[in-house]
């Protein structure tokens, strides 16, 4: 079920609300004499101001007020009495839209270290924090429903910026491989022989006529930190992309499919990662 319809009814109780509320707030409106409103010359008399206008449209309001303000006077009561009546008048509408506050609800990836073989290399990797294109760096969902146009869900959200979530997941399955001596975040200040850097070129959701998916795309870039001319510091500049077909059509299924996504990705930008950095050490031991 696409949950977007029910994020823009959240708002509509609360201008009701408040409309109670300045009613409840307001001085005691005049002596109510002679059946009309404002100020008469004494009871019985017929000549009166011209009521105001309703600020609600409750049938017979009017004359319910004017009873009930005769009956108990002016005052504290009064005012009680009209704010019932408004109450009244208005339960249609709350019943029909009165849900409670929706939560922002927050979604991360979630998947298993992706299983890789290979004999472990003896040298160590940093991965430093991945950039994002501006346009989705952010915690907003976005979602692309079509051409040149990008929204977001109001009430679920990331947990986390997709650059630090790459970044975290990718030196998860690195170290889960047991392919690297060590594997160091950017945080740390060790040096080591290889430095994985990369963006997200690509972190959404697209609505298309064939189905919605889970966009994906990251750029990486191995370099070999023991080389100072620039050609050969870079290992390789690889771009990687997968458009996984969502489920649910929901901000959990985009959630879902976006972890499929980074599994895959993950196992591949590994995979390469180890085969480069071998054959960058067997060059170097080759006399």
């Amino acid at each position: 079920m696409n949950l977007r319809g029910n994020e823009m009814k959240a708002g509509l109780a609360s201008g009701s609300i408040k409309a109670i509320a300045a009613i409840i707030n307001a001085k005691t409106p005049p002596p109510l004499v002679g059946g009309g409103w404002g100020e008469g010359k004494g009871r019985g008399n017929n000549e009166t101001s011209s009521p105001p206008p309703s600020p609600f449209p409750i049938k017979g309001g009017r004359r319910r007020i004017v009873a009930l303000s005769r009956f108990w006077g002016d005052g504290a009561l009064a005012r009680l009495a009209l704010t019932a009546l408004v109450s009244v008048g208005l339960a249609p509408l709350l019943c029909g839209c009165g849900k409670p506050p929706m939560l922002v609800r927050q979604y991360v990836l979630e998947y298993p270290s992706p299983p890789l073989t290979g004999s472990p290399l003896n040298v160590a990797v940093k991965v430093e924090r991945f950039a994002v294109a501006q346009a989705y760096n952010t915690t907003s969902m976005v979602y692309q429903p079509g051409a040149f146009k990008r929204e977001a869900y109001k009430y679920h959200r990331w947990r986390v910026n997709p650059g630090y979530q790459v970044t975290d997941y990718l030196v998860r399955d690195l170290r889960k491989s047991g392919l690297f001596k060590a594997v160091f975040t950017f945080e740390s200040s060790e040096k080591t022989r290889f430095v994985l850097e990369g963006g997200v070129e690509d972190f959404q959701e697209l609505d298309e006529a064939d189905g919605w998916k889970a966009a994906l795309a990251l750029c990486v870039t191995l370099l070999d930190t023991e080389q100072e001319n620039v050609a050969r510091k870079v290992v390789f500049q690889k771009s990687y992309r997968v458009a996984e077909p969502m489920v649910e059509r929901t901000p959990q299924g985009l959630a879902e499919s976006m972890s499929r996504a980074m599994e895959k990705l993950s196992a591949q930008i590994i995979t390469y990662v180890y085969d480069a950095a071998r054959q960058r050490l067997a060059a170097k031991e080759k006399p």
